[in-house]
């Protein structure tokens, strides 16, 4: 193994997970790697329903064991395990967004279930999962979007010819995964006869009623994005998930959930596409010379390798976050819109790198790389924008930055525990009140690394602008500023938990060194940015321009990160 940092099938073993986890997720990678790369391409390109992957899933009880958690488990193996869930994201990732999608909306599709009270739903649920079905997510409207305040799904009370009480659903549902073949779908709409949120229901439908009419795929892919409409579909007491308030918060908190999916599959992409870049740009030759000897070529596929490791490390980071959360720890609420918003980001970034480098060759129809320069985009678009997220995050900045709390350390959860908190995780607010840890120690700690030291720096530069110069109630309605102000203390956070990672994994300093010079230079653009905004004040442009630095340049560290780099060339290629 030339690089013990990235995914490599030929050579993995996740030997810190339990016997059945280790063997599903290995026999995972088998599958697609007997199924081969032409093959993969080729579905791909013709859209073709990804109905064989389905049915592997369903004999190997996949879904299944990864996403029932014990509360409605039929056997020992079941759980609902954030760290394993996060490692099949990368895998699925890694060969195809495709394949991950249909299980993301699943798990989507799940989420008002397991947060539901209604017992004959959930072992419903459980029933069709061990029956290999697949979920979804009945939330977006074609007109509305997700703003579900708006939802036009009504539902009209009725009673039936025996007394029952229920509802007749009518209404369009737009953008929903699975929506052509789930055996579930959580459905979000509001009662005629009921005024404000009180008026909210989450319910059960079926795909295959007659009242459930799939009206098209809105998307040119193997992915069924669909669109679907209900015509008098009834609602049985049974079939009920949630109601009023609690229906909003179960949509809010699936999101918190299922979002955190994102970061993980994006790394699974930018690793496939590395092996393939690194691997092209090392055999060809210009000019007489080898493409990776011209001085530019190995600056952009370094950047595009630290930056996919600091991907790596913070999303592993997060991943113990999630899992030791609870009512009085809910850090997490941070942590997630940052794997969605900046981890997918950072994909963006390493896919350019490297096409960069590989040119035409990313538009070629027999490489990964060409599917991956397209699946990269859609990551940061899904489950709220960049924008939507980085407005998120920056209602815990004062919180994070200037006034932490003492917490006791949460260590690396690879334990076969099953992460219960995420569906009961309560009413969707109160964000403002959060608390975190002090972000300092992770930096104090590396303070003899070079290019931490200078980025501290400028982290600490942050907070005096947060004390000093933060935008006044008139900026503050100024999204476009605050985004600006947003990214910076993303980076903060980004280095935070990247750092805390490096520590609990021995991370090799040369990298992590190279990595914060990239770090720092990121820092410098949006502090650049910010200082070019329009509304921005005399003091907050002062600001931005005292907070620009220049990395720690060490020809001797870039040399030896490159030789990583360059030792992936030819690891790994997916056999035709």
């Amino acid at each position: 193994m030339a690089d013990g940092l990235l995914f490599n099938p030929r050579t993995y073993d996740p030997a810190h997970f339990d016997p059945e986890t280790r063997r599903l997720l290995r026999a995972t990678v088998d599958w697609f790697e007997a199924r081969g790369k032409r093959r993969l391409i080729e579905d791909y390109r013709t859209r073709a329903w990804l109905g064989d992957f389905l049915a592997f899933a369903a004999k190997e009880n996949l879904f299944a064991t990864f996403l029932t958690p014990a509360s409605a488990a039929t056997r020992e193996d079941q759980r609902w395990d954030t760290a394993r869930i996060a490692a099949l994201n990368e895998v699925f990732g890694f060969y195809g967004l495709d394949y991950w999608y249909a299980w993301q909306v699943t798990v989507l599709g799940l989420g008002p279930v397991w947060q539901s009270g209604n017992a004959d739903a959930r072992a419903r649920a459980a029933q069709l999962l061990g029956q290999g079905e697949v979920f979804a997510f009945g939330l977006s409207e074609k007109t509305h979007g997700a703003d579900i305040y708006s939802t036009d799904m009504l539902l009209e009370p009725y009673t039936d010819a025996d007394g029952a009480e229920g509802f007749r659903a009518s209404g369009s549902k737009y953008y929903i995964g699975n929506g052509n073949a789930a055996g579930l779908v959580s459905v979000f709409g509001r009662r005629t006869d009921v005024e404000g949120p009180d008026g909210y229901v989450f319910f059960a439908a079926d795909s295959r009623h007659p009242a459930y009419h799939l009206v098209k795929n809105v998307v040119d892919s193997s992915k069924f994005v669909s669109e679907f409409r209900l015509e008098d579909y009834p609602v049985s007491a049974a079939d009920v998930l949630h109601t009023g308030r609690a229906a909003f918060d179960a949509a809010l908190n699936t999101v918190n959930v299922g979002k955190f999916n994102l970061c993980t599959a994006s790394i699974g992409i930018c690793e496939h596409a590395m092996y393939e870049a690194v691997t092209h740009a090392h055999g060809r030759v210009l000019y007489g010379r080898p493409v990776t000897a011209f001085p530019h070529v190995r600056r952009e596929l370094a950047d595009a390798y630290v930056r996919l490791v600091g991907m790596k490390l913070f999303s592993d980071r997060a991943v113990d976050y999630f899992r030791s959360a609870g009512p009085d720890d809910r850090r997490y609420l941070l942590f997630n819109p940052m794997t969605k918003m900046k981890v997918t980001t950072e994909g963006e970034k390493v896919i350019d790198l490297m096409w960069d480098v590989i040119a035409a060759k990313g538009f070629e129809k027999d490489t990964y790389f060409a599917q991956a320069a397209v699946e990269i985009r859609g990551l940061p678009k899904l489950e709220g924008t960049v924008h939507v997220n980085l407005a998120l995050i920056l209602k815990f900045m004062r919180n994070h930055l200037l006034d932490p709390v003492d917490y006791a350390p949460v260590p690396t959860r690879h334990d076969a525990a099953d992460d219960g908190f995420l569906f009961r995780q309560g009413p969707a607010r109160g964000l403002g009140s959060v608390r975190f840890h002090d972000w300092r120690p992770a930096y104090d700690a590396y303070e003899a690394v070079p290019n931490v030291a200078r980025f501290r720096e400028q982290a600490d530069a942050l907070c005096a602008f947060v004390t000093t110069a933060a935008p006044d109630e008139e900026q503050s309605r100024d999204l476009d500023l605050l985004l600006a102000v947003g990214q910076l203390f993303a980076l903060v956070v980004h280095g935070q938990l990247i750092l805390e990672q490096a520590r609990l994994t021995g991370l090799d300093e040369d990298v992590l060194d190279e990595l914060f010079a990239v770090l720092v230079r990121d820092f410098s653009a949006h502090a650049v940015e910010l200082h070019g905004k329009d509304s921005a004040t005399a003091a907050q442009q002062a600001w931005a321009l005292g907070a620009v630095r220049r990395p720690v340049a060490d020809e001797a560290r870039s040399a030896r990160v490159w030789d990583r780099v360059e030792a992936l060339a030819g690891t790994y290629e997916m056999a035709p």
